[in-house]
């Protein structure tokens, strides 16, 4: 396609029919010559806003882009309301691929009842693959604000796997590749782990629940988000990093590529941080919710993990493993 904005003609077809989910809040969404949504809350609600680019990966990105900005919004206890979407393609991208992200992307925000309500699509030689940005609009009511911050003396719980995200990633990304070193069936549990990529269902129990703290797990693995967690909220953290979950084809996948899956990108997977953690964990396993207890948090500001009978301090986190293999 030429460079510059994409032709109305093409927006037309390609993006704007792709957009069917839509919400009541949205007064004025996406259309050709409006440059700003308008969205209307009740008196009693309060509304939050997140946005994340996807650059590590190139399958899926459209997918990836809705749910793991929604995450960010689910963490804070909000619903998601409306997405914009910034997507930047180089010249050498056809329809058929701008039609298929935005595919991706209706997919994605259908999942979350979220309206795609605007943005930017424009082809530059400043890319040399497609880059898309979300921006997500979300609410919660004024007395369900959660944010990242824990309180000490509470059981930290782990929702789901650790390095979903990136195994999903790695799976399709390196597929060929894998395909020599793992059967059929690991591939294919593997790329299947971005079904689990929202965390949106825990949210909800953990809203209802009344919970401390929640933080999605992104990049940096579930330690990195961990050491964020303790961070922000001014606590430490005691980790018991034998009862951190890991598939056995995450483990696979990381031993092929020599990274560590704690610290490997993890969206679908969140840390809650609350009393009665056991209580918690029970409430999500009923939903069909993995969960477990992997530590407390303590008054003391010291992060640390425990491992075979070791007590480790926790480094702040890195560059994300998947940077080591993309």
């Amino acid at each position: 396609m030429k460079i510059g904005k994409v032709p109305f003609s093409i927006l037309d077809q390609y993006v704007f029919q792709q957009i069917q989910n839509k919400r009541k809040e949205i007064l004025v969404g996406s259309a050709i010559g409006e440059d700003c949504s308008i969205i209307e809350f009740d008196s009693d609600e309060l509304c939050v806003v997140s946005t994340d680019p996807i650059t590590g990966a190139t399958e899926n990105i459209g997918y990836l882009g809705v749910h793991i900005t929604c995450n960010d919004l689910a963490s804070n206890g909000a619903e998601p309301v409306g997405l914009l979407i910034t997507l930047l393609l180089p010249p050498s991208s056809t329809e058929k691929e701008l039609n298929m992200i935005m595919k991706q992307i209706e997919k994605g925000a259908t999942e979350v009842n979220a309206q795609v309500i605007g943005g930017h699509t424009e082809i530059t030689d400043a890319v040399n693959r497609p880059i898309l940005s979300v921006a997500g609009i979300g609410k919660t009511l004024k007395n369900n604000i959660i944010t990242s911050k824990p309180k000490p003396n509470e059981d930290i719980v782990m929702t789901k796997w650790a390095a979903l995200e990136g195994t999903a990633i790695l799976a399709k990304e390196k597929e060929e590749w894998l395909k020599n070193h793992l059967s059929v069936e690991e591939l294919h549990k593997a790329q299947g782990s971005i079904q689990y990529l929202s965390v949106l269902p825990e949210s909800r129990v953990a809203v209802q629940f009344g919970v401390s703290a929640m933080h999605d797990i992104t990049e940096g693995g579930v330690l990195g988000a961990l050491w964020e967690m303790a961070h922000c909220g001014k606590v430490g953290m005691e980790i018991n990093i034998d009862q951190i979950p890991i598939t056995l084809e995450t483990r696979k996948i990381c031993d092929l590529f020599q990274i560590d899956p704690l610290r490997l990108i993890s969206s679908g997977s969140m840390i809650i941080t609350c009393k009665e953690g056991q209580k918690l964990v029970s409430l999500l396993q009923a939903q069909g919710i993995e969960a477990c207890i992997i530590g407390q948090t303590q008054i003391k500001q010291e992060i640390y993990y425990r491992t075979k009978g070791e007590i480790i301090p926790l480094d702040p986190p890195d560059v994300d493993e998947l940077y080591k293999v993309l």
